[in-house]
């Protein structure tokens, strides 16, 4: 017979034991359908110091200022780059593109404005600039912001700006001769391994053709640029963002047609040709209240395996499509695609309506290890109507995105109506940007604040310090399907390009309709 110590120690320590361990499989691997994510009642105080990167000085008249919008960022070794609109323009673009690097890894911050892109800026030629991404070419050593030159009616231009030391940057060089572009991105071939080591490359849509897709491509540290090729299939999209895998084979996620799906096509060849696009995904998105600009653009990244991580916004897990879910698919080879899961921020029987995300990885984690960190916007409430508050937060996963954290907001809760007006509605962002740097992840957002009279207050943040990784609840959202027959609750797209300069001309009717009326 057992002692009565140890009798005791049985009855009482082995239950809970099992209890823990039962708690710590359903909160640690994900455990079916059921969720345990609390659902949000109220903004919560955003608590993280915050770092002021720029600030709109420009003052033309055509411009709505003080506003900066839509970020993008990159990461090598110790440097990370952002670069965003300076002054948004309600036509489309701004008054120049904006940067920040820290060469400190996130420690300390540079910033300024690009030359020679705009009549606002030391001699440029162009009304406007738009669509900032960054890039960085190891083998060359030259950091990359692409953007667009915007001199309307005229066609679009897509641009690029070198620097070697991502602080004194040149003038524009200009990449496409033909096409009117839109949602340019670049990125470079960084594996020294790879045969096609130092080639960049670059995606854009040409909205006279009806978003039809095209990639140029450099390999001389983006001095010149190739012809602008289309895939095998003239596959037509918007908002692709381009990454190359450790074996040089490039793979571009992108919305296809105008928001219906998202798609994929992918080169081996270092950008000789392009294959057929293939279909991530369908997408059933959720119109944004608060006449808030958004749509269901991906955020994508790689590991260091090289599987690609695409998320967007979709609200097929939402009865009546009533918000959007953030949703996440992966691939290793850019062919085959897992179906979208819902990264589980809020339950699905909340009012949380979630959109314009900005994923990242690890580039040194991979695989059931890869740490992802999604940073993000937010409604508390999604029906809420024609002037919204809107908060900016972060999820993070050690585990591939098996897993996610609870929440922790940034800023807010910020009013729709601090926001700079477009054609297609109030403006943070198109998209947003998260970046690893030596292992910590920097998320570079927009925050707006209360105008002061007609001057707006809306500028670029980023954390103090990096964005912590998850270390608690863990929360699972395996084994969730799909709300069955589950449809986006507005009509087919009205315009090529989110500015709506382009309109889609309406579907002719046949004679035989025609003499009915």
């Amino acid at each position: 017979m057992l002692p009565p110590a140890i009798r005791r120690m049985r009855q009482h320590f082995f239950p809970a034991l099992v209890l823990g361990l039962l708690i710590a499989l359903t909160l640690g691997c994900g455990s079916g359908s059921a969720h345990t994510e609390p659902a949000q009642t109220a903004f919560p105080a955003a608590t993280v110091p915050l770092t002021k990167l720029s600030s709109d000085p420009y003052t033309n008249s055509t411009s709505q200022h003080a506003t900066e919008v839509e970020p993008d960022t990159f990461a090598f070794g110790s440097t990370i780059v952002t670069a965003f609109q300076v002054g948004r323009i309600h036509g489309g673009g701004a008054s120049d593109i904006g940067f920040a690097t820290s060469t400190d890894a996130g420690t300390t911050w540079n910033s300024g404005f690009l030359p020679g892109i705009t009549t606002f800026q030391d001699g440029g030629t162009f009304t406007a600039a738009s669509d900032a991404s960054v890039a960085y070419d190891a083998a060359h050593g030259m950091w990359l912001i692409a953007s667009l030159g915007l001199n309307p009616p005229g066609p679009a231009k897509v641009l690029v700006t070198r620097s070697p030391d991502a602080i004194n940057w040149g003038n524009p060089i200009t990449v496409t001769t033909t096409g009117d572009a839109d949602k340019n991105w670049i990125v470079c071939d960084n594996t020294s391994t790879s045969q096609f080591y130092g080639h960049c490359y670059i995606e854009w849509d040409d909205v006279n053709s009806g978003d039809l897709v095209k990639m140029n491509t450099s390999a001389d540290g983006g001095l010149t640029w190739g012809s602008a090729l289309s895939t095998a299939d003239g596959a037509h999209g918007i908002g692709g963002q381009p990454l190359v895998q450790p074996t040089g084979k490039v793979i571009v996620p992108i919305t296809g047609g105008v928001f219906g799906s998202m798609l994929a096509f992918s080169s081996s060849d270092g950008g000789a040709s392009w294959s057929s696009a293939v279909t991530v995904s369908s997408i059933t998105d959720h119109t944004e209240a608060g006449h808030l600009r958004s749509g269901p653009i991906p955020s994508a990244e790689i590991d260091a395996n090289g599987t690609v991580y695409v998320v967007w916004a979709d609200c097929r897990f939402r009865t009546n499509c009533s918000s959007n879910d953030l949703v996440l698919s992966t691939s290793a080879d850019g062919g085959t695609w897992t179906k979208p899961a819902r990264i589980p921020i809020d339950p699905t029987t909340s009012t949380v309506d979630h959109f314009i995300p900005g994923v990242a990885v690890d580039p040194a984690t991979s695989g059931s290890s890869a740490h992802l960190t999604l940073t993000y916007y937010y409604y508390l409430v999604s029906n809420c109507g024609t002037v919204c508050q809107m908060g900016v937060a972060f999820v993070s996963s050690q585990d591939g995105g098996q897993t996610w954290s609870a929440p922790v907001e940034l800023a807010g809760p910020m009013s729709t109506s601090w926001l700079p007006n477009t054609f297609s509605g109030l403006m943070v962002a198109d998209y947003i940007s998260t970046s690893y740097v030596n292992g910590n992840a920097f998320a570079i957002f927009a925050v707006a604040k209360a105008p002061s009279g007609s001057t707006l207050d809306e500028a670029m943040y980023t954390t103090t310090s990096p964005l912590a990784a998850a270390v608690a609840a863990h929360f699972s959202s395996r084994n969730e399907r799909p709300v069955p027959n589950a449809k986006s609750d507005h009509g087919s797209a009205k315009f090529y390009d989110l500015d709506h300069e382009h309109p889609i001309p309406p579907k002719k009717k046949s004679l035989r309709r025609s003499a009915r009326r």
